[in-house]
């Protein structure tokens, strides 16, 4: 749009401040208008109506924010205001405590924030106000270089926060005056977001900005103190600079009573005022990180530990991440909230980033501050590009790192951490290829060491353990502890002293599917695919392929009568006490993933068993021997269903197995 300027009277000047304001904002807002001052209508520079309301009603996606945006600009001021006092000390003027104050007056409906900071001059007014992409801090850092750059904790975007005041006000009123400039320099900025703003240059003693929202009606609720200092807690605590409101007096008893003293207006600071994760950390004691995480978590109880570092260099930010003693209650819904919280100098982004943690470590908390984030332009959401992935990826390893100190300085802490996060930190063994092996040393699980049912052996503790001439890592699947510890599987690793994991959880089965190997040792299930130990105690049974010959026609039987439920009858030498078992072949899916696939309505592939016999035992000499082919029929039927119980598998017809089982128990009775 083509700039525009009208002069008219300064007795009508559009946006007067309000007449009742409460506490320093009425002091502050106040600017007397210079005698021989004109009024100047101008048009913004570059956006026209229709832009300016889709960033009041569209941009924004929550109303609060206008607060976080207007704070965040004051904090931005008094920081140009502290640096440039460097070099030049009279700019602080008879006022050397920086400070922002928030005002407010329900029956006015009006909110003010002041600060008494670097402020502005009219020129300055017209150019950063004029443009809605306009950025003071940017130009300031532009001329900045070298160590002035890491001076100065900027963050401010004097433009596209500001005009968040429309969001909430239907006209605004801005008095500035900038440090070291006459108190005649002062300006009154007015707009109602329709297109085009006013400026006044008035008589203004006090340095820095007052901004002054003339609510809407619907968001009158924010002239309220108590959802002020709730907002002002919410996302500006840790603001450098103290936010400061009027202090809540409780009314007095007797009026009579009441001094004039107790009628001066005492302002309070609302915010904690202090970064803590902007300190070093050898001036933080474990009590306020401790403190601190209770703030940002919610938790009653202490963290475990947490990890506290600064990164500085190509990528800058600072990072806080705690590990809690207790998991949430909403753990395993993983599009429950969570993440870390973002901070861009301080200033509080957003409440759950998702985007700097993998979805396995759902369960840290923290805070991540970076000034080089791109964000969009209402500041509402995180851009993805190498930045956030190069500080995911270094927080990712932070996070292991932590971990695994954790696991080797205090076995009992992680023991206790494991017990509460384990299943969540097992999806990363399919989710983060890049550090399958960190995740893999932190894993725990059951095995027949002890055959407890804790989940407290390392997979470094199950390879020290290993037999000579061992090149594999024994699993098995089951659906509980006992299954897996008495499964019929296991028989001939007991008998050998081999050690096995117990794998129960729901989710193993798809964790054992990504974990190939570990220290060179790959994973084998001792319950799928055909076994051969001879490698590790060097026997000299007989193989299977000679016991196959041996019994050739008791398999052949058994392939007839079992057709269609089995894919295959084989003899095995991995029983020794269990008559027969079922077996899943090499590329078929195991049950517990089966189970995943149907819960999540997806269509499971038919698969069937292979079914092993141990024809060593006497119930299969006695199948073998039997020549009645409904008696052979009903004991083969009864071993099928036997091995799917002990699989923790159900008989496809129960009634049929009770039924036969019955008749060999009155045959065996006669």
């Amino acid at each position: 749009m083509t700039e525009q300027a009208t002069k008219k009277s300064s007795k009508k000047s559009s946006g007067k401040s309000s007449k009742k304001t409460s506490g320093k904002s009425s002091k502050k807002s106040s600017g007397k208008s210079s005698k021989k001052s004109t009024v100047e209508t101008r048009g913004f520079q570059t956006e026209v109506k229709q832009l300016l309301h889709l960033m009041i009603h569209s941009l924004y996606s929550n109303k609060e924010i206008f607060l976080r945006e207007l704070i965040s600009n004051a904090s931005d001021a008094c920081d140009k205001l502290r640096f440039e006092a460097v070099s030049d000390a009279a700019l602080l003027e008879s006022n050397p405590d920086l400070e922002i104050s928030v005002d407010f007056d329900p029956e006015a409906g009006t909110v003010s924030i002041t600060d008494n900071g670097v402020g502005m001059s009219r020129d300055e007014v017209i150019d950063h106000l004029g443009t809605i992409a306009k950025s003071g801090t940017g130009e300031f850092l532009q001329q900045m270089s070298g160590d002035e750059r890491k001076d100065a904790s900027l963050i401010g975007r004097f433009g596209v926060g500001f005009y968040s005041s429309f969001i909430v006000a239907d006209h605004v009123d801005l008095y500035t005056r900038r440090a070291g400039l006459a108190a005649s320099a002062g300006v009154h900025w007015a707009s109602v977001g329709e297109g085009d703003f006013s400026v006044e240059t008035v008589d203004r003693a006090e340095r820095g900005t007052t901004v002054v929202l003339h609510l809407r009606d619907a968001s009158k609720d924010f002239a309220d103190p108590h959802r002020l200092r709730n907002l002002i807690r919410r996302y500006s605590d840790h603001i450098g600079f103290p936010v400061k409101m009027l202090e809540q007096k409780m009314p007095a008893v007797d009026k009579e009573e009441s001094s004039a003293e107790d009628e001066q207006p005492v302002y309070e600071t609302v915010n904690a005022a202090r970064a803590l994760w902007t300190r070093p950390r050898t001036d933080i004691k474990d009590d306020e990180y401790q403190e601190f995480y209770k703030h940002i978590s919610h938790d009653f109880q202490d963290a475990v530990l947490w990890s506290h570092n600064k990164v500085e260099g190509k990528r800058e930010y600072t990072s806080l991440l705690y590990l809690p003693a207790k998991a949430p209650f909403d753990m395993w819904n993983r599009d429950a909230p969570k993440g870390l919280k973002l901070y861009v100098q301080r200033v509080f982004i957003m409440d759950d980033a998702d985007q700097f943690l993998p979805l396995y470590l759902r369960f840290l908390r923290g805070v991540v501050d970076s000034g080089d984030l791109s964000l969009n332009i209402s500041r509402e959401m995180l851009q993805q590009d190498a930045h956030v992935e190069a500080i995911r990826s270094a927080l990712t390893k932070r996070a292991l790192d932590m971990l695994s100190k954790l696991a080797k300085n205090d076995a009992e802490k992680y023991q206790a951490f494991w017990d509460e996060f384990g299943k969540v930190l097992k999806e990363g063994v399919a989710e983060d290829q890049g550090n399958h092996e960190k995740i893999a040393g932190l894993l725990r699980f059951a095995t027949t060491h002890d055959d407890a049912v804790i989940q407290n052996i390392s997979l470094a503790d199950y390879v020290a353990r290993m037999q000579d001439g061992q090149d594999k890592i024994y699993f098995i699947s089951a659906d509980s502890h006992n299954a897996a510890k008495g499964s019929p599987h296991l028989e001939v690793f007991r008998k050998k002293g081999i050690e096995v994991l117990l794998l129960s959880d729901p989710i193993d089965e798809w964790v054992t599917s990504h974990l190939r190997e570990f220290d060179d040792k790959q994973f084998a299930d001792v319950g799928r695919g055909e076994l051969d130990l001879g490698e590790i105690t060097g026997d000299d049974e007989a193989s299977v392929e000679e016991l196959a010959e041996q019994h050739k026609d008791l398999l052949e039987r058994l392939t007839s009568e079992l057709e269609g439920d089995v894919k295959e009858v084989r003899v095995t030498n991995r029983l020794t006490e269990s008559p027969a078992c079922l077996v899943i072949d090499d590329y078929d899916m195991g049950k517990q993933m089966q189970r995943i696939m149907e819960a999540s309505g997806q269509s499971v592939p038919e698969s069937k068993p292979i079914f092993e016999i141990n024809p060593a035992h006497t119930l299969v000499k006695r199948l073998e021997a039997e020549q009645g082919e409904q008696r052979f029929g009903d004991l083969a039927r009864v071993l099928f269903d036997q091995a799917a119980l002990a699989e923790g598998r159900q008989p496809q017809d129960p009634g049929a197995y009770v039924r036969r089982l019955n008749r060999l128990l009155i045959d065996l009775s006669d």
